[in-house]
């Protein structure tokens, strides 16, 4: 297997560093209000479900218990799925990368004929670039989540684990749907209402007449081979249910060993990123049944670095993820930047551990910083992965410039000789009598306090309290 994801293929890197394209979305204000607008409408409902469930806390405890069983065992857990998978009528493959899923999905759609897929929304798909391959080989996607067809159509990226177009506002996806849906109404208002009747009329057509759909998985349970989609609009039914040919892309950390703990997933992932009860549809099928859905399954289990991540005992929690978006939604970097400005498809706290882990942190060095270290994403996260942990392991592995790396050295050098230590404090305190007070070193150190105040250096240090006693 692959140590990491390669490079040039999906969306897992970049193109700039955080900082670079942070400071863009900061200077955009509509794109700040829709973002603040969202994530705080999203958080309160959020907030509203979970106080109903007198036993939360149990219940992210025992899913974070069963994720870190499934990654002990994870191998057997597989091969188990596979088995099952087979014998209910499917097929399964495995990619090493998303270059070999991508390719495996390809010769599929190619050997039905069909030159167009209907796709489910999937953060996987959209990780190893599939869309463009299947564009490259002549067959056209046709994403049928709402957001993700605003996203499609407006040749845009998404920015949200959970509502991808997060930072469009109704007029302008009534812009883009004017300009890029065929056969939209002139008239079309930015009503919510007639925004979702103008897709619906787009995709009927669409539903009935593609033979091929492709999906992701939220879960897998490897006792039976059952496959699990939840999603809020109806439109993943339609997929999972109307073609005669279906094709899953799932990430290999997606399964669970039984269904009483699925469960326990699907009582955690409504609350803690829809604010809702339950999803409005969770599909779920096994295998293949003659004369209902699709005739023909296919399961494509995907590395990408996966193994990597796993091989990391801390850094595998990352894993554990259930992608509720959760993080996303009580952080202040992301409600400030967006997820564009992250470079990955998976964006905000979650993407700045799990993107550098799948890529090699050199080849998204900056990730690892685009945090406060509030420790918000780890109170609000279903499943109790330990982001900031993470983050600060992540730093340390980054590399870092030699200026910092020397002044580093020297700092550890000076604490670790007494007499230097000593004479250093002397000189911070001498510091008092220079410039504004607590907030700020001279050139060229200014840069660590542009954004952090400098505290007063004491008017006694402990070494002199320590003598007068």
């Amino acid at each position: 297997m692959p140590s990491t994801a390669p490079p040039g293929v999906g969306h897992l890197r970049g193109t700039e560093p955080f900082p670079s394209a942070a400071r863009r979305s900061l200077a955009d204000p509509q794109l700040r209000r829709n973002l603040g607008h969202a994530t705080a409408t999203i958080r309160a409902r959020s907030a509203g479900m979970i106080a109903e469930v007198p036993d939360w806390q149990q219940l992210r405890e025992a899913g974070r218990a069963i994720k870190t069983d499934v990654m002990a065992r994870l191998p057997e857990l597989l091969e188990q799925l596979e088995a099952r998978v087979t014998e209910a009528g499917a097929v399964v493959h495995w990619a090493a990368d998303a270059t070999e899923a991508n390719r495996i999905v390809t010769d599929l759609v190619r050997a039905t004929g069909s030159e167009r897929v209907i796709k489910v929304k999937s953060m996987v798909t959209q990780e190893i670039g599939l869309n463009e391959a299947l564009v490259a080989a002549g067959i056209a996607p046709v994403e049928t989540d709402l957001a993700e067809l605003i996203v499609q159509l407006g040749d845009d990226r998404p920015s949200h684990i959970l509502v991808p177009a997060i930072h469009r506002n109704r007029a302008e996806i009534r812009e883009i749907f004017l300009r890029a849906m065929p056969g939209v109404d002139p008239g079309l208002t930015d009503e919510p209402a007639a925004l979702a009747a103008a897709a619906r009329n787009y995709l009927r057509q669409t539903f009935l007449t593609t033979k091929v759909a492709v999906s992701g998985a939220n879960f897998a349970v490897a006792q039976t081979g059952t496959l699990a989609v939840v999603e809020s609009e109806g439109n993943g039914r339609m997929c999972l249910t109307l073609p005669e040919t279906l094709i899953t892309v799932m990430g290999i950390e997606k399964v669970v060993p039984t269904w009483q703990d699925l469960e326990v997933f699907l009582q955690l992932l409504p609350r803690a990123s829809t604010g809702e009860r339950m999803n409005p549809y969770t599909s779920m099928w096994t295998g293949v049944t003659p004369g209902d859905g699709p005739q023909a399954f296919h399961l494509v289990l995907l590395d990408n670095g996966r193994s990597a991540v796993l091989a990391d005992p801390t850094g595998r929690q990352a894993l554990h993820c259930i992608r509720c978006s959760a993080c996303l939604n009580v952080c202040p970097v992301y409600e400030r930047t967006g997820g564009h400005a992250y470079g990955s498809v998976y964006p905000g706290p979650i993407g700045a551990v799990l993107s550098p882990q799948l890529t090699g942190v050199a080849d998204n060095a900056s990730l690892p910083y685009a945090s406060s270290l509030c420790g918000a994403c780890y109170d609000a996260c279903p499943v109790k992965i330990n982001i900031p942990e993470l983050l600060v392991q992540l730093r340390d592995q980054a590399p870092h410039p030699r200026a910092e790396a020397a002044a580093m050295a020297a700092a550890a050098y000076t604490m670790d000789h007494p007499r230097l230590y000593e004479a250093a404090q002397r000189a911070v305190r001498l510091s008092r009598l220079a410039g504004r007070r607590g907030c700020a070193l001279p050139p060229p150190l200014d840069g660590w306090t542009a954004s952090r105040d400098l505290p007063d250096p004491p008017a006694q240090t402990f070494r002199q309290w320590w003598a007068g006693r």
